[in-house]
């Protein structure tokens, strides 16, 4: 009995560690981790109407929101904004982070392109993100049941007519939604909670990844210029993002070590010599980071000369995920 105890207790252990695995490498370090754009694609197309959507963001219960970009130990308070032209809406989901600062957060971009035919996409503000971040439903065909979170490069448009929130607003009786709530008025039913820890919270969120994933193509133009001319920025916010990517740069220094080591010759003397390695990381396209490492050995000859004896040069490319 105790025996079998233990072996559970072991794969607990196991099953916990590499969860907090899984957790580390989807962490990116930036303030958008805390908001899940999956999440709130879902959110959206549970909803019956944009006021009820703006009302499950600002749930504790759906993990979808975990922000505290004002850094008051609460969770900010998410605004649902829209914009439209058109077939196109701009749904803009934003923070108050005082009386006189908002900060975008991202934007629902949605487009109907024929008859009982719509497309979609979320986009995530690039203070949050960093550029070019989309997010799109997973055709059922390729809906990846591990839950894990793959850029995909193409996949096939997902028609989304059928949602509630969508039909709604493409409806005769849609009334463009603009939040009336703001910077000190709330509603009634909302209690900010301190923001969860990021292993707990991303636990929950990432249930959202299976339908829902990042693409690298922006499909959705009539509606983002609806949108650019009308995004709005935080001066504080831009200033913590630029100091989060500032310190992830300095992690792609170039690094150099050198050692003094002994080399045998045929002869069976043993000369003095230098071993230096440097590494350089340089980031590319589509989060992927180039790794270049040089070997170079030189050997002291005489007190005047040194020859290089070996010098030996290999790249490695790793693929970042993204959120």
């Amino acid at each position: 009995m105790k025996k079998s105890i233990l072996i559970a207790i072991a794969f607990i252990f196991i099953f916990q560690s590499s969860g907090y695995t899984q957790e580390a490498s989807d962490s990116t370090g930036m303030l958008g981790d805390n908001f899940s754009l999956e999440g709130a694609l879902q959110l959206f197309k549970e909803s019956q109407t944009l006021e009820e959507f703006e009302k499950k963001l600002n749930d504790q219960d759906t993990y979808v929101n975990n922000l505290d970009l004002n850094q008051d130990g609460k969770t900010d308070y998410i605004k649902v904004i829209d914009n439209m032209d058109d077939e196109a809406h701009a749904i803009v989901l934003q923070t108050d982070l005082n009386d006189k600062e908002s900060q975008d957060i991202a934007v629902i971009e949605m487009e109907k392109t024929a008859a009982n035919t719509v497309a979609i996409q979320i986009v995530g503000d690039e203070d949050l993100y960093g550029e070019n971040t989309y997010v799109e439903p997973v055709p059922e065909s390729v809906t990846n049941q591990s839950g894990s979170n793959v850029t995909v490069v193409n996949t096939a448009v997902v028609n989304v007519w059928g949602w509630p929130s969508v039909r709604y607003i493409y409806g005769p009786r849609y009334h463009i939604w603009v939040s009336p709530w703001r910077w000190g008025y709330y509603p009634g039913y909302w209690r900010p909670w301190r923001p969860h820890p990021w292993r707990y919270y991303h636990n929950r969120r990432v249930r959202y990844h299976v339908y829902f994933h990042p693409v690298r193509i922006h499909r959705i133009h009539h509606a983002h210029k609806i949108y650019a001319p009308r995004r709005r920025t935080s001066v504080t916010v831009h200033t913590r993002s630029t100091s989060i990517r500032v310190n992830r740069n300095n992690h792609l220094k170039i690094k150099s070590k050198t050692t003094t080591t002994g080399i045998k010759k045929q002869n069976g003397k043993i000369v003095a010599s230098k071993k230096t390695t440097t590494t350089k990381k340089v980031k590319g396209k589509h989060g992927t980071t180039k790794t270049k490492t040089t070997k170079k050995t030189t050997v002291k000859k005489n007190k005047n000369k040194t020859t290089v004896k070996r010098k030996k040069t290999t790249t490695k490319t790793r693929k970042r995920k993204r959120r």
